[in-house]
């Protein structure tokens, strides 16, 4: 359905461009009064605009409404996340391990880590 809406939108609005594109302008009509050659139209001197005119009117409701219907349909999405659908585990701890580490390991590493500052014969201690 998504799909449809989607390329009915499209193909709407191309034509509703063309539409627009095709109609003469407000100072078209002063030519044709002084017997310009553009009175000479595949509509006829009124038709052209009323048919386009009615035409642009029917392209503009069926693209204000394709719109709209996508609008909603976007906003209304029942898509769940990713994150709750994954599985939770619980983290593995290995049990045969855990008597030879020391009982804090962090304050291990940290005291590892500390810079060593050198002696006044510019040795580490």
């Amino acid at each position: 359905m998504n799909l449809f809406l989607v390329v009915i939108h499209v193909i709407v609005s191309i034509a509703l461009i063309m539409i627009v594109l095709l109609q003469t302008g407000k100072g078209a009509d002063m030519g044709a009064a002084f017997g310009g050659g553009a009175s000479q139209t595949l509509f006829g001197t009124t038709g052209a605009s009323t048919f386009l005119g009615k035409l642009t009117t029917i392209a503009a409701i069926v693209f204000m409404l394709t719109s709209l219907t996508l609008a909603y349909m976007a906003g209304h999405r029942n898509v769940q996340s990713v994150v709750e659908k994954a599985p939770v585990t619980a983290p593995q701890t290995d049990s045969s391990n855990d008597a030879s580490k020391p009982a804090t390991e962090s304050s291990a590493t940290a005291h590892e880590q500390q810079p060593v500052a050198p002696d006044s014969e510019g040795q580490a201690k």
